[in-house]
């Protein structure tokens, strides 16, 4: 994706500003919305990824956090 946003870039630039300002202009801006898209599609999670129940690792917090989602009842 990032081979492409540069190729819309410099073919925008280097050639086709030669014929047409508003289509060089134009591919500048979808090369510009390809960057954040790429990430966005990178980052993104399945259904199936519960990572907001993964434990931290520090057991007085995941004790914490698990009374406060209901999931241990508080001692008296």
């Amino acid at each position: 994706m990032m081979g492409a946003c540069l190729a819309l870039f410099v073919g925008a630039w280097a050639v086709v500003r030669l014929f047409s300002m508003p289509v060089a202009i134009g591919m500048c801006v979808v090369a510009m919305v390809i960057p954040p898209v790429a990430a966005m599609i990178a980052n993104r999670r399945g259904p199936e990824d519960r990572w907001w129940d993964d434990p931290s690792g520090d057991p007085k917090s995941d004790e914490w956090w698990d009374e406060l989602d209901g999931k241990k009842r508080r001692e008296p």
